[in-house]
């Protein structure tokens, strides 16, 4: 385990839910000092403020990284290539830069595109957790234990940045490894990406049915778990889609083809096979699942 360091000062951009739990986390263990929280969104800063998340607001990005020692990007994929742009030229020599995205190729191509001198010392990461709730509200200085952080770093980046964010990353309680961007947005798109946008799916069909009243009415709590996600950031999830939009068609096409076979199964009546085809799932789910804690 890579010894957390003390942050100094601490610059998040990027003040909601995984921004803000992340300040509070290394706020309660003593990890910072001063959090400097930067975003558009005036009000919801002053909200981080008065919670004590932040201590200090500045809405210009340039002013915000100047003298941090640690800075983390916690803002909607396509706002990336622009603000890496505004940090290069402002941060101090030393200081170390990571991201908290859902997709990893697309971010390590904005960073050598916009990215000079710092690009060294540009860290990607993404942290397992979260839910369907944002903003700094949903923040909590837990969010991050027992969960598995994972960092990306290329051949660009400095073994002392890596090490120190993961030091970062376990200091909140996170399990931290490592792969390539590609690995990382192949995983991911199985894991995180996919059941996102079959849940968003589902409610648009469900909503334009006539009987959605009655649909709505009487769902029972497995179609409740389900579709939970669905009520994720719209804006967040479009651009984990078209960023990691090869990854992510490709696990779409396997589905279709699952989604076609038990298609087929029920419209043949062909019950033996369909026992089967559940009871793959079932056991891959307890196995992979239930058995091991997740």
């Amino acid at each position: 385990m890579q010894q957390a360091m003390f942050i100094g000062q601490l610059t998040v951009i990027g003040v909601g839910l995984i921004g803000g739990s992340l300040a509070r986390a290394l706020k309660e263990r003593g990890l910072c000092g001063r959090v400097t929280g930067c975003g558009r969104n005036r009000a919801n800063l002053e909200r981080a403020l008065r919670m004590g998340v932040i201590d200090v607001i500045e809405q210009d990005v340039s002013n915000a990284v100047k003298g941090a020692d640690l800075v983390v990007i916690a803002v909607p994929l396509g706002a990336m290539p622009a603000l890496l742009r505004q940090i290069d030229n402002a941060l101090a020599t030393g200081a170390i830069v990571t991201d908290v995205g859902s997709a990893k190729n697309s971010v390590v191509a904005q960073a050598r595109e916009n990215l000079g001198r710092t690009l060294a010392a540009f860290v990607p990461g993404h942290p397992i957790a979260g839910s369907e709730q944002s903003g700094v509200e949903a923040s909590r200085a837990d969010l991050f234990a027992g969960r598995c952080t994972i960092l990306t770093p290329v051949e660009e980046t400095a073994r002392e940045a890596v090490d120190k964010v993961r030091g970062l990353w376990e200091g909140v309680g996170a399990m931290v490894s490592e792969m390539s961007p590609q690995e990382h947005d192949k995983v991911l798109a199985a894991t995180s990406h996919l059941p996102h946008i079959l849940a968003y799916a589902l409610m648009h069909a469900l909503m334009h049915s006539e009987d959605r009243e009655k649909i709505f009415r009487y769902s029972a709590g497995g179609f409740r778990d389900f579709t939970r996600i669905a009520s994720s950031d719209p804006v967040m999830w479009r651009d984990i889609c078209l960023a990691n939009r090869d990854a992510l068609l490709a696990m779409l096409e396997k589905f279709d083809r699952d989604m076609e076979r038990i298609s087929a199964l029920i419209r043949e009546g062909d019950g033996e096979e369909m026992l089967k085809f559940f009871s793959c799932a079932k056991e891959a789910r307890d196995h992979f699942i239930v058995k091991e804690g997740r």
